[in-house]
């Protein structure tokens, strides 16, 4: 299965929803172009991505750039692919040693946040 598309992040093992949809619905999307975005709570960011496989099934491994609550962040993480078609992802920024892990079913629609200039 591809993991480009946009998934709608509903769940992160430390935060409630409320929390995750602060800033307008929470979103983690991958493009066919090894790119992608997020956004969850006051944190935006762009990806650069490579895919792959992590136990047998689709992966992605990124790192990101993009800002927290308008300060500069940056991070790595990976995401993949569940049997159920969802993403179990993990993510950790450079300004905290704690990594955050969520979980995204696909959604529709494409829309998506401008880029850094």
């Amino acid at each position: 299965m591809n993991l480009t598309g946009r998934w709608r992040i509903v769940e992160m093992d430390l935060w409630d929803l409320e929390a995750i949809d602060l800033m307008g619905p929470a979103f983690i999307e991958l493009q066919a172009d090894r790119t992608g975005s997020f956004r969850f709570i006051a944190v935006q960011g762009w990806m650069d991505c490579a895919h792959g496989r992590r136990d047998g099934r689709p992966c992605v491994e990124f790192t990101w750039d993009g800002d927290d609550d308008g300060d500069r962040a940056s991070g790595r993480g990976w995401a993949a692919l569940e049997q159920d078609g969802s993403l179990r992802d993990t993510t950790s920024t450079s300004a905290t040693t704690r990594a955050s892990a969520l979980y995204a079913p696909r959604s529709s629609g494409s829309s998506r946040p401008a880029s850094p200039a």
